[in-house]
């Protein structure tokens, strides 16, 4: 990956948040700040019903337990902002024929950036932060993470 610091929290998504809330899943898509689609399993994401020709308005960081059949979408919040209810729409309509159940996470590098979002922050999401790896925080209520 390029450097900065969108995509040290891409990176840490894969290498921290994965295995401890989203340990089964296979990484699907992987976006840079330089090289726009640094990964794509393009095979799996047809299977499923994702775009394979929109990669631009996916998410981040798309990962995907087969087992559960749960879609995690996921934004790497430095610059740009977090799933609000606007990006819901946009990718509700992008994955129309995907039938995964869709889990929807920002992802932050620290509470300082979150806080600076948080009003942004669609209801039904999740949201991660890097300087916190084992812990989340959900804007459900008293739903825990799952798909909407």
């Amino acid at each position: 990956m390029s450097s900065g610091k969108h995509n040290e929290v891409q990176a840490a998504i894969v290498e921290q948040f994965r295995p401890e809330f989203a340990e089964n899943s296979e990484l699907l898509y992987l976006g840079d700040t330089e090289l726009k689609d640094l990964y794509s399993d393009n095979k799996t994401m047809s299977e499923i019903g994702i775009p394979i020709d929109q990669h631009s308005k996916l998410p981040d960081v798309v990962l995907y337990d087969r087992e559960k059949n749960w879609l995690f979408l996921i934004e790497a919040v430095t610059s740009h902002g977090p799933v609000s209810p606007k990006r819901i729409v946009e990718l509700e309509q992008l994955l129309e024929k995907c039938d995964a159940g869709k889990v929807y996470v920002t992802a932050f590098p620290d509470f300082k950036e979150f806080k600076k979002w948080s009003s942004k922050i669609a209801w039904e999401t999740e949201i991660w932060i890097c300087e916190m790896p084992g812990h989340m925080i959900h804007f459900n209520g008293d739903r825990f993470m799952g798909p909407r």
